[in-house]
């Protein structure tokens, strides 16, 4: 064991990430090792992962690279399978899936969450998820080639149904998901003259009352009218109750034929934490004000139930912006645990929120103050790329491509469907074809 006190996060997304980021700046380098369990070696900027399934950015673009940004960082490369708070040691399973033990004297849990399913029947054999670079990119992959296979057929009811596309969830995922990749697909059609008399049809399904529940209201009629004048079907109080691979049935009795349904109903926390027997509220480890857990242990993003000390009696919601925060506020107090600087609670109010409906449409609420159309997509870009880590010109080079020339439709078919089913949503991530264990 090193002589210098070893701090171990599990987990790279939004909290672990800016934890690690923080402790590289706050700590001597003699203070502290700084290691981190990831499959991946790269941080997931998942709220610009619509764009890669809309074609609009490249999925490097989202993918933070680890050895790039954090300089002083050993990186794991593998998934947590488990915590022995009395050995004070993780056990690791590696990306070829052998087993070891790390020990820790400082320990961090930001294993994120991973895609919620429900009891309905169908969906975990043939939804697509919406979580990981590799999902993203097989979503492109599989629209376009829908597109093209019906273009192929001369079956009028198949060629209608590789045409129709349905997204289950009207969040903030669901939402840009359904924006983007139907602009992708109308991009597409042009190009397809066999199929003039079968335009792409895109239909929005939730429970929800309106567009984006969780968000402030003022956003989601905005969102509804630009959704609906652009051609898509929003089906409110309505809820998916089965699916095969070509028919999804909604909760009022309608049938829709289609080998497309996207799922982005939400998340859960990692199955990590139900091994834990820790207390925990709504499947997340409970913490104190200050993110501890208990003695040298805090925990941060979706897997840590934070008391919210603006909404009292609440827990912190489960969005980036909290992950982010958590991480930078649990770096400190792990760093006044090595005697340097102070600890201090967590506390954040939230500064809005930005939906990006692509091409020139977006909605956000910048400090409360609705916004929608070109203000709302300035707003929204500059805060993508203010809070970016790293490849912001990149990222800004692509979206003045998009401008100038458009998307590009291409699809690789790098990405077969067997490796990214919703079925494999509990297996560690590079065994269920995914890239990223935190999303924060």
């Amino acid at each position: 064991m090193s002589a210098r006190p070893r701090v171990l996060v599990i987990g790279t997304g939004f909290a672990g990430f800016h934890c690690l980021r923080k402790l590289e700046r706050k700590l001597p380098e003699d203070a502290a090792e700084l290691v981190a369990i990831n499959p991946a070696d790269y941080m997931l900027y998942i709220p610009l992962l619509p764009e890669v399934a809309g074609g609009v950015l490249d999925p490097r673009r989202v993918a933070v690279p680890l050895r790039n940004t954090l300089k002083r960082t050993r990186l794991v490369l593998g998934a947590a399978t488990g915590i022995s708070l009395a050995e004070k040691c993780v056990h690791v399973t590696d990306v070829e899936g052998r087993s070891s033990s790390m020990s820790y004297d400082r320990l961090l849990i930001t294993s994120g969450s991973v895609t919620r399913l429900l009891s309905i029947p169908g969906v975990a054999e043939h939804a697509k998820g919406f979580r990981t670079v590799a999902e993203a990119i097989h979503l492109r992959d599989h629209v376009l080639r829908q597109l093209e296979l019906a273009d192929q057929s001369d079956d009028p009811e198949e060629r209608r149904a590789r045409c129709t596309f349905v997204v289950v969830g009207a969040g903030y995922t669901g939402t840009e998901v359904l924006a983007q990749t139907q602009l992708l697909t109308q991009d597409a059609w042009r190009h397809l003259p066999g199929l003039r008399d079968v335009p792409p049809r895109w239909i929005l399904v939730d429970i929800a009352p309106r567009v984006l529940p969780g968000l402030d209201p003022r956003l989601s009629g905005p969102t509804h009218k630009v959704l609906l004048r652009r051609g898509a079907e929003v089906k409110l109080e309505t809820s998916l109750k089965e699916m095969t691979g070509t028919c999804a049935r909604l909760s009022d009795g309608t049938e829709i034929q289609t080998r497309t349904v996207v799922w982005c109903v939400g998340v859960r926390p990692d199955p990590l934490v139900s091994t834990l027997n820790m207390p925990a509220t709504n499947g997340r480890i409970d913490t104190d004000t200050h993110l501890r857990v208990c003695e040298n242990v805090w925990a941060a993003g979706d897997a840590a139930a934070v008391p919210d000390l603006v909404r009292p009696g609440e827990i912190t919601a489960m969005t980036a912006q909290h992950a982010e925060r958590q991480g930078r506020t649990a770096a400190i107090n792990i760093a006044a645990s090595l005697g340097h600087g102070t600890a201090r609670e967590y506390k954040h109010k939230d500064l809005g929120f930005v939906v990006d409906l692509g091409g020139w449409q977006a909605v956000a609420n910048p400090l409360g103050v609705p916004l929608t159309s070109l203000p709302a997509k300035a707003v929204t870009r500059g805060y993508h790329l203010m809070d970016l880590p790293y490849g912001r010109f990149r990222t800004a080079a692509n979206w003045v491509t998009e401008l100038g020339a458009g998307r590009q439709i291409t699809h690789f078919g790098v990405v077969p469907d067997r490796g990214i089913t919703l079925a494999e949503a509990d297996l560690p991530p590079f065994a269920a074809g995914h890239g990223q264990a935190d999303h924060g």
